[in-house]
């Protein structure tokens, strides 16, 4: 694009004469700006040039004294406190330029300038784009004014991928042209830039784990450079590029980093591990990070951070305080320092395994632009009506006095397919100020965020997100500016926006509208009402497990997602229990759930199927209406097996194969609907899941890119299938389920320091060396295990940390207490930590194993290690560690029930290949 400030460039500087020496027939069609109160003259000069296709020539202003001198054709332009604007516009108009980004528009009549004045200079880039939306250079009158509600409208773009680099960890990924080469496309960037201004967004959020070794050098650990030199240059000039066009458009890049997290080269050269979630801060660390950060502020002052203190560091305590006021922030200043520069850039605390509250305490007296970020429903889109400990947090973080960001996260329930519901955006965003107490949101890519820029279309090429999901982007915008609008005004904007998109009939725009609001509601309410958890472990399109639907406790079930982010309502066993009791049912069903997804479905096919062909966009269009009947297909798999798992659950109760027989027809109608749903997307998307790493835990464990389709996930389907319709025929030979079959565990042979104690596991053994405390429950299978005493004191304040060799690979299995009180170890959980699943300790083996006197009941993981020397470190807490087993043992979790709760049904359902289901 070429800009008519280089042709006029040199009006901008000397002052030429004041309008009312300009003749009346001497210019038509001019730009007239005052040129006073600029700060930001890049961002002023591209305002201007957003109107430059009404190829205006551009002159400054000295002064606003007379009317008479211009032209209906004229506009006038500039900052509120740039000029006098009294004698020209209005000023009840004027008064209402009180919040940054404001603008108004004015034309007296449809014989005088069009007026477009600006808070500052953001405000008046966004009254240029709505005088070029509106169409408003048409000489009438108009008297408009308007500022965004949320003060930080963000967007975010992940420099990851979908499976680990070799060698490294989650988040390690340097920027290089051979893992990005998208990063390095200018036209790109331009192109996504133009999205944003267009919109209105004003932060552009850039996620890695580490990015200050591809983007700074440091003269006291230039070994910690992990680029080469020309792709250092590179990164140099596309970071300032991106950096310089967005200051322009009004946007502030914010960079994202996780912490603990250090180059590889360095960790190398200092024998130290990339990531280490129980590490210790030393002052070689603390230094490094300290001095990346200042470089990083000095080179780039005028870009943001977003700091996420837990997850690669264990969170919530002293820890992230000190890290995050004692190195963090003293990076920031001296960077800002070392630079000469007094503006403080935006710091963002993400309250994401930390206790955000009292890190911002300690540190707003240190740094005064910070801001405060957390999930809006987890890793997901599940509700408008938040509620419960999670509301509570926000609303504490929304209090603080400083802005506080909603976080639209991953959408792994979302992802692949599109998502278009402005009306459950619009809610969503209410929710943010009315419960959330928010003034700020960060949204990220609809979905296939780790395969950015690309979506799952399975195209010739590949489609990209800023094309396929401009709804999405489109939607959340708006509502970020303003939330209030009627919901008869948003359904003429938005089928109006079909309409002209595709090309539609005037009616099939609304009608397009509606099928998308109602499968808008499908995923939300199916990970809401039936799933395990809101993060990115969980692949919700790919369905569900009946075991995960039956015993949902055995995969790790994250309850938040039940109390915070859906409406009151009841799990599956929670359900099938008050039916069995004949107790009276509360809030939101699971039954009540599986008919509305259902009738959610066949509406919007019903509607679809009413329209007329498009006109524009037609390949997309189809795809949309393929992602359509893609969620009526999936709405009716879920429906079916929910109803399969409620009677599957009431033989629990009851003991009465009927019970389970009558499950059959329901599980059989489910594995229909998924034949269906592999039917329409075997051809038109690649994969489910853009995170194709250990990390992705259900349905199937999704390591090394395994289980990714629903072509993989059909056989597994139908072989649960097979395998009930069998275990029923067995029970009716043989009355009552089967206990799984559980093998005596025999120690394995390890070498550990000499001043570690060992004693045998069994009822009235003293896990703990400074307790009186003992054993009083566990499953004959433990007995005789050689258990590792530990101090209980030492747990708490340092966690554990216990060396140990072996010959061959072994399986250390750790007791961890069912209690989230922080004077037990927190178990690992994917959730709040990417490693929690490293050495294979993410699900418990056994459930409900082992009972101390006086204490919660015990869970048992395990940690898998090779042959070889290694350091077993778990979190500070309260847990035991109860010996060391051969690695081919446990290979299959289950329950020992040692309370005689009940059987958890789990064997109905057996095995597909090697993996019990």
């Amino acid at each position: 694009m070429s800009y008519c400030f280089r042709i006029y460039i040199v009006l901008l500087f000397p002052l030429i004469t004041a309008m009312t020496a300009l003749p009346v027939s001497a210019k038509t069609n001019r730009l007239l700006f005052a040129g006073g109160g600029i700060t930001n003259q890049s961002r002023f000069e591209y305002a201007l040039s957003r109107l430059e296709k009404d190829k205006r020539e551009w002159l400054r202003l000295t002064s606003l004294k007379t009317q008479d001198k211009l032209s209906h054709e004229d506009i006038v332009v500039g900052l509120l406190n740039g000029t006098a604007w009294n004698a020209q516009v209005p000023a009840h108009l004027l008064k209402q330029l009180d919040k940054q980004e404001s603008f108004l528009v004015y034309r007296k009549d449809k014989n005088s300038p069009l007026f477009i004045v600006g808070k500052d200079e953001s405000g008046l880039l966004y009254g240029c784009e709505e005088v070029l939306t509106r169409q408003w250079t048409t000489p009438s009158a108009t008297e408009f004014s308007d500022a965004p509600e949320m003060v930080m409208r963000g967007t975010s773009i992940g420099l990851q991928k979908t499976a680990y680099l070799p060698g490294r960890d989650v988040y390690e990924y340097p920027y290089t042209e051979e893992l990005f080469p998208w990063f390095y496309d200018k036209e790109l960037w331009t192109r996504y830039l133009d999205m944003m201004v267009e919109n209105r967004y004003n932060a552009l959020y850039l996620w890695n784990g580490h990015p200050f070794s591809s983007l700074v050098k440091l003269k006291d650990y230039p070994y910690a450079l992990e680029v080469d030199e020309p792709t250092f240059a590179k990164n140099e000039a596309i970071y300032s590029f991106l950096t310089e066009e967005a200051n322009k458009r009004g946007i502030w890049v914010v960079q994202m980093f996780y912490n603990i997290i250090l180059p590889k080269p360095f960790a190398e050269r200092h024998g130290l591990k990339t990531q280490e979630r129980n590490r210790v801060i030393t002052p070689l660390i603390e230094d490094y990070t300290r001095k990346s950060i200042a470089a990083f502020v000095e080179k780039y002052p005028n870009v943001g951070l977003l700091i996420t203190l837990g997850e690669a560091m264990e969170g919530v305590g002293q820890d992230d305080i000190n890290w995050f006021t004692k190195t963090i922030l003293p990076g920031v200043k001296d960077g800002l320092a070392a630079g000469g520069s007094d503006l403080e850039p935006p710091i963002i605390l993400r309250a994401h395994d930390t206790d955000a509250p009292a890190v911002m305490k300690e540190a707003l007296p240190i740094y005064k632009n910070l801001y405060t970020m957390a999930k809006y429903n987890g890793e997901a889109l599940t509700t408008y009506t938040p509620r419960g400990k999670w509301a509570e947090l926000h609303q504490r973080l929304g209090k603080i006095g400083t802005v506080h960001i909603q976080n639209v996260h991953i959408l792994a329930n979302l992802e692949p397919f599109r998502y278009a519901s402005p009306d459950f955006i619009r809610k969503s965003v209410g929710a943010m100020h009315d419960i959330h107490l928010s003034n700020g949101i960060h949204i990220y890519p609809q979905a296939s965020y780790w395969d950015w820029p690309y979506a799952a279309d399975k195209v010739d090429g590949r489609l990209l997100q800023l094309d396929r999901d401009w709804m999405w982007y489109q939607a959340w915008a708006r509502y970020a500016w303003k939330v209030g609008r009627t919901k008869a005004e948003e359904d003429r904007f938005w089928s109006e926006q079909l309409t002209n998109y595709y090309g539609l009939q005037k009616q099939d725009g609304l009608v397009l509208l509606k099928a998308l609001e109602e499968v808008g509601e499908i995923s939300p309410k199916i990970l809401r009402r039936f799933g395990i958890t809101d993060g990115n472990r969980q692949t919700s399109s790919l369905g569900m497990l009946m075991t995960q639907l039956i015993n949902p406790y055995r995969y790790g079930l994250f309850t938040l997602l039940y109390e915070s982010e859906a409406p009151e309502g009841e799990m599956i066993l929670e359900y099938a229990e008050k039916q069995y009791k004949g107790e009276q049912h509360v809030g939101e069903t699971p039954v009540q759930v599986a008919d509305d997804i259902v009738t959610h479905g066949n509406r919007a096919v019903e509607l679809i199927e009413s329209m007329e062909p498009g006109t524009k966009n037609t390949a997309e269009l189809k795809r949309l209406l393929n992602d359509i009947y893609i969620h009526q297909a999936l709405a009716k798999h879920y429906s079916a097996k929910v109803k399969a798992a409620i009677h599957v659950l009431s033989y629990k109760y009851s003991q009465n194969i009927s019970s389970l027989k009558s499950a059959i027809p329901d599980l059989e109608a489910s594995v229909a609907a998924y034949e269906a749903l592999t039917a329409l997307t075997q051809n038109s998307y690649l994969y489910a899941n853009s995170m194709q790493t250990k990390q992705r835990k259900i349905p199937m464990r999704g390591v090394d890119a395994t289980f990714k389709h629903w072509t993989e996930m059909l056989p597994v389907f139908e072989a649960e299938l097979r395998n009930f319709k069998g275990a029923i025929d067995s029970l009716e030979q043989n009355p009552g389920v089967r206990d799984a079959q559980k093998n005596q565990l025999v120690s394995a042979t390890v070498i550990l320091p000499k001043d570690i104690k060992q004693t045998s596991l069994k009822k009235g053994a003293k896990p703990y060396n400074d307790q009186e405390l003992v054993i009083t429950h566990l499953p004959e299978e433990l007995e005789g295990l050689q258990m590792v005493q530990v101090n209980s004191e030492k747990q708490k304040l340092s966690g554990t940390s216990l060396p140990f060799e072996s010959s061959k690979p072994v399986k250390v299995l750790v007791g961890y207490y069912n209690s989230v009180d922080k004077v037990f170890a927190p178990k690992p959980i994917l959730e709040i930590d990417a490693t929690a699943n490293d050495y294979g300790q993410a699900d418990a083996k056994i459930r409900n194993a082992l009972r101390v006197q006086y204490m919660p009941m015990l869970d048992i993981h395990t940690y898998t290690f090779p042959a070889g020397s290694h350091v077993l470190k778990l979190p500070k807490g309260e847990a035991i560690v109860l010996g060391f087993v051969d690695d081919k043992e446990l290979q299959q979790p289950y329950n020992a029930d040692i309370d005689n709760q009940g059987d958890d049904l789990d064997d109905l359902f057996g095995y597909y290949q090697q993996t019990k289901l």
